[in-house]
């Protein structure tokens, strides 16, 4: 596929041209949010399933089809043969498609929300990107090739299109931040601290000011269950298995609290039915906790948000099989609560699976669905309830809803898989 977003890369070619002089320092003013204008969406081609038999490059082919004609995508590929591949599916299942462009580009994993290029409106006005450390989601160190792989990725994408990077030591992933683009923004206490213990809240909220020029930080202090990190060990369902997560964040806020505009936050409620659950209670005491917390915090200026309720799916379980992705890395895992990883036998595992982990662009919102044949009828009822909510806070853009399992049991949703690029105005 040849075909190029001429526009796109003229206007980042522009912004480039009118970068500021040397000596002027470079200063991160706004991180604009996800629901408003956007340039183009960011995706990266997947190179391997987690799990056999679940396709990866499915999900992102159902993504594309959602977006075609609505706006620009970018996809980078790890190498020129995965470009090929790219090239040969996209042309098969869509022909050309005018506003896609393809860049070679190195990267291990598809995460483009974690370590992909966080576009910042600067001081000079004009775009820089803001570069935060890496460290493999607490899995690895920031000297491990893969991880630098992956670490460089914005600053490779900041180098191919000319623009100023913004750089801390600090560890600190997309998918834990949430922006209303007016100076706000929200995170979870139990990623971040655990990112960079030897930083207090205040050197961080330092670092979140001078790369992401927001004022105002609310800090909540636990994620979801099926997030916890894998290492943690197996976690006991309510039939009294165990069940591992998949490679997980140990609690993004892009799974549980999502702004919609920029004084309404969609927040993550357990169905009071489910609390027999022991994990869904789990889950039930964290989000009230934050619930708890975000109710009393106010914004920039001091007002109160509007919070939005949606429904949680309930844990999904699926398996892991010797020789699957997952289940390769995670046997190779220290366990901190000292158990002894089944080596060699199938294991239960739960999907990284949330409805809040949903895609914003210009005219379409992009969100994730549970049911398959043979599943509870409840389940389907709590997928129609996901997309009706979405509908009523974007009612001006279509909703899609997708089957993403097979990026959820990779540890992440679609949201996580996809990176925005805010549209570019000068003020």
């Amino acid at each position: 596929m040849k075909s190029i977003l001429y526009s796109f890369v003229f206007a980042i070619l522009i912004l480039s041209c009118s970068s500021p002089k040397k000596s002027d320092p470079i200063i991160a003013v706004n991180q604009p949010a996800e629901f408003e204008s956007q340039e183009a969406i960011w995706l990266i081609w997947p190179s391997t399933d987690h799990k056999e038999g679940e396709s990866v490059e499915q999900v992102t082919l159902a993504i594309i089809e959602a977006l075609v004609g609505n706006i620009d995508m970018v996809i980078t590929c790890k190498d020129k043969e995965l470009l090929t591949q790219a090239e040969e599916s996209l042309k098969k299942y869509f022909g050309e498609i005018p506003k896609l462009k393809l860049l070679q580009l190195p990267s291990v994993e598809i995460w483009a929300r974690d370590m992909g290029p966080i576009f910042v409106e600067t001081n000079q006005n004009t775009w820089a990107i803001a570069d935060f450390n890496f460290n493999s989601w607490g899995y690895s160190d920031t000297l491990d090739i893969d991880t630098k792989t992956e670490e460089l990725y914005d600053e490779r994408v900041a180098k191919h299109f000319q623009l100023p990077v913004i750089s801390s030591t600090m560890i600190s992933e997309g998918g834990n931040r949430e922006v209303n683009g007016k100076g706000t923004l929200i995170t979870t206490e139990a990623v971040e601290m655990d990112r960079n213990p030897e930083m207090t809240k205040a050197d961080m909220e330092k670092e979140y000011k001078r790369l992401l020029g927001v004022k105002k930080i609310i800090w909540l202090k636990q994620g979801l269950v099926e997030d916890d990190h894998t290492f943690r060990g197996p976690i006991t369902t309510v039939d009294g298995d165990k069940a591992y997560t998949v490679v997980t964040t140990n609690g993004h806020v892009d799974e549980f609290a999502r702004f919609v505009n920029d004084s309404t936050i969609l927040f993550a409620k357990v169905d009071s039915v489910d609390l027999e659950d022991p994990i869904a209670f789990e889950n039930h005491k964290r989000m009230e906790e934050n619930y708890r917390i975000l109710s009393k915090a106010t914004d920039q200026d001091g007002k109160p948000f509007t919070i939005v309720r949606m429904p949680l799916p309930g844990t999904i379980f699926s398996s892991m099989n010797p020789g699957d992705y997952v289940y390769e890395y995670i046997k190779t895992l220290d366990y901190t609560n000292g158990s002894t990883f089944p080596n060699g036998e199938p294991i239960k595992v739960m999907a990284a699976l949330s409805y809040l982990n949903f895609i914003i662009t210009n005219k379409v919102v992009i969100g994730q669905r549970c049911w398959k044949e043979g599943m509870s009828n409840d389940l389907k009822l709590k997928d129609e309830q996901a997309a009706q909510i979405l509908q009523s806070v974007f009612p001006d853009r279509k909703i899609v809803m997708i089957d993403a399992l097979a990026v959820n049991l990779g540890g992440g949703g679609i949201h996580c898989i996809s990176m925005h690029q805010p549209l570019f105005s000068s003020n």
